[in-house]
């Protein structure tokens, strides 16, 4: 095995962390008392992991390491609570991760990328460009230093709609969510982790077979091919029609409800005609409606198609909601929530 570079452990599932205690001579078992300290206790120094030999400490540290974030700065919002934690990696990287007081909910909303390729025309994410995939271990420690801070009873749900497409960095995406709902880490489940996706359709299908049943939200914002390639150019790889074909068997496979995120345009994609497409597919899948209210991206100074967006009145809004859920269907508006520190939806971003 070659250990010129540090295994970080935070990011193994604990099928894995059992091999590799194996592969460097420890019984298996081993593995499993390793994990409670990191994801059970939020252990992340070897000599306070006191029911491992002294010399098993010592080998630890010096094969792996339990440092993969450090936190830089905290920023509270005023006027809703909402806290945005800005992260580096070991290599000067920078990412962004917030959370989210709701009632008796608190959500973590984490990164897998830093930065974006995608480009969508009112998310800021886009326009830092993209540098690099996230391990896994840097995945998960943006639940571990923030469970440390907050305490990990306070941290209720978790939400893959940070910095980054997860299910282009799939690898890493599924690792950490092997860690995060494996029955020894007490305190999350499946059914309180969301992945949200601009829409990748193979990778939502290879998800779909993986048996973890998380939830699964598709920033969908448009039910039209050409509107939804104008404002998300990734459409031209994975249709509209290609990707919904793929949320169905997601739904199906896994007997969980879609979430469509649906960020309201002015005049792009809150028409009538919008209304009747959204109607006519949610009669389709078992689903709701995220109704998102555009938040600016002018702290990125945007240019072409993303500086002409504008957010759609609140008025047509909930003209918009009533009409849907006079057909039926489920739909939430979501509260801006931390605008003033550009920790709102769409707002994550960091300049280089």
């Amino acid at each position: 095995m070659n250990t010129t570079k540090k295994i970080e452990l935070k990011g193994l599932p604990l099928d894995e962390l059992r091999i590799f205690l194996g592969e460097i001579g420890e019984q298996k078992f081993r593995g499993e008392q390793v994990f409670n300290w990191i994801h059970n206790h939020l252990i992340d120094d070897f000599d306070l992991m006191l029911n491992l030999p002294k010399d098993l400490r010592q080998k630890l540290k010096n094969l792996s390491t339990l440092e993969s974030l450090q936190r830089k700065t905290v920023q509270q919002s005023m006027s809703t609570g909402t806290i945005k934690y800005l992260n580096s990696t070991k290599d000067g990287k920078h990412i962004e991760s917030v959370l989210i007081p709701d009632n008796n909910r608190n959500t973590l909303c984490i990164s897998t990328q830093v930065g974006c390729p995608l480009d969508c025309k009112f998310c800021a994410t886009g326009l830092m460009g993209y540098k690099r995939n996230l391990s896994s271990a840097e995945i998960v420690d943006q639940y571990l230093i923030s469970a440390k801070e907050t305490g990990k009873d306070k941290i209720t749900n978790i939400v893959y709609m940070g910095m980054g497409e997860p299910l282009l960095n799939f690898e890493n995406t599924i690792k950490s969510l092997r860690v995060f709902i494996d029955e020894k880490n007490t305190g999350l489940s499946h059914n309180r982790i969301t992945i949200s996706t601009a829409g990748i359709a193979p990778k939502i299908i290879e998800l779909a077979d993986t048996g973890l049943r998380v939830k699964l939200a598709l920033s969908l914002h448009s039910c039209f091919e050409d509107v939804r390639t104008r404002i998300m150019p990734i459409n031209k790889k994975y249709s509209f029609k290609q990707n919904i074909e793929a949320v169905k068997y997601y739904a199906k496979q896994t007997k969980t409800r879609i979430t469509f995120e649906y960020t309201m345009l002015n005049g792009i994609n809150d028409r009538n005609e919008d209304i009747n497409a959204l109607i006519k597919l949610c009669k389709q899948i078992p689903s709701k409606i995220n109704v998102i209210p555009f938040n600016s991206i002018k702290h990125m100074d945007p240019g072409g198609v993303s500086a002409e967006l504008d957010p759609t009145p609140m008025p047509r809004i909930y003209e918009f909601v009533e009409k849907l859920r006079s057909n039926k269907i489920t739909v939430m508006i979501r509260d801006t929530q931390g605008d003033d520190i550009a920790a709102a939806c769409g707002q994550l971003a960091v300049k280089y």
